[in-house]
C-alpha cells in the first residue's frame, strides 16, 4: 500500500464513523494526503450565534477535525495534546468555509500541523495549529 492509499483509506475509515462531524456538523472530506487533509462546511443557521456569526465553536470544530485527519494519515492512531486558534474574519450563513490541514513536523511520536480555514472567496477566517500525540493502535488493521 502508498503512503497516499493508506491516507485516503484512514480518511474514508475515520469519516464512516465520525458521526459529529458528518451528520452534527454537516462536514464534507474532500481529501487526505500523508501529512494532509481537507475539509469543507456550509455555514447554516444552526452554526450561528448571537452576533448572526458563525459560532468560533463551530470554525475550531472544523479546523480540529481536519487537524485529526492529518495527523492519523499515517494510520498511527494520534489524538491531539493541545492546539490554539486565531479567528480572523468573521463567517456568515451560506459561507462555504474550507480548512486546510498542513503537517510542519513529525519527530517520534509528536507532531505540529497548521489549519488554514477560508471562505469562498479565499479570505483567511482562521488559522490554528495543533500538537498530535501518538497513542497505540491504529486507524484500520494493518499488517
Amino acid at each position: 500500500m502508498t503512503p497516499q492509499e493508506r491516507a485516503q483509506k484512514v480518511g474514508e475509515s475515520m469519516f464512516a464513523v465520525d458521526v459529529a462531524a458528518r451528520e452534527t456538523m454537516g462536514i464534507e472530506l474532500v481529501s487526505v494526503a500523508p501529512g494532509q487533509a481537507v475539509l469543507r462546511m456550509v455555514v447554516k443557521p444552526m452554526h450561528l450565534n448571537g452576533h448572526q456569526i458563525c459560532h468560533g465553536g463551530f470554525i475550531f470544530t472544523l479546523a480540529d477535525t481536519t487537524f485529526a485527519y492529518a495527523c492519523n494519515s499515517y494510520n498511527k492512531n494520534a489524538v491531539a495534546a493541545g492546539c490554539s486558534i486565531e479567528f480572523l474574519k468573521p463567517s456568515h450563513e451560506g459561507d462555504v468555509l474550507t480548512c486546510e490541514g498542513q503537517e510542519q513536523a513529525l519527530q517520534g511520536r509528536h507532531g505540529i500541523y497548521d489549519m488554514k480555514v477560508t471562505n469562498q472567496k479565499s479570505e483567511v477566517v482562521a488559522m490554528f495549529r495543533g500538537k498530535s500525540a501518538q497513542i497505540p493502535g491504529q486507524v484500520f488493521p494493518e499488517a
